[in-house]
């Protein structure tokens, strides 16, 4: 068994299907996008699984929205971080 490859944490999906959301991959570089990444995920517990099929199947409704709300909040701070910081 190779961890890096089969096990990950749940919430970097929920991450990029936000920034995708908000476009910021066709406005913002790469090294933005990375600091943002590594800024949101900091702010929520991270959730490991090793397939998608788990999480689809296997979550309740109620966690799957909570768990959506956590990654538009911590999305939302991070830009947030990162516009104040680059103004100055």
């Amino acid at each position: 068994m190779k961890l890096d490859d089969d096990i990950h944490n749940y919430y970097e999906h929920l991450v990029l299907e936000q920034i995708e959301r908000l476009g910021l991959h066709k406005t913002k570089d790469e090294d933005y996008l990375a600091d943002l990444c590594c800024l949101a995920l900091n702010q929520i517990p991270p959730r490991y699984i090793r397939y998608e099929v788990d999480m689809s199947f296997y979550l309740p409704q109620s966690e799957r929205q909570q768990m959506e709300m956590n990654a538009i909040n911590a999305v939302k701070h991070a830009l947030t971080y990162l516009d104040n910081n680059n103004k100055k």
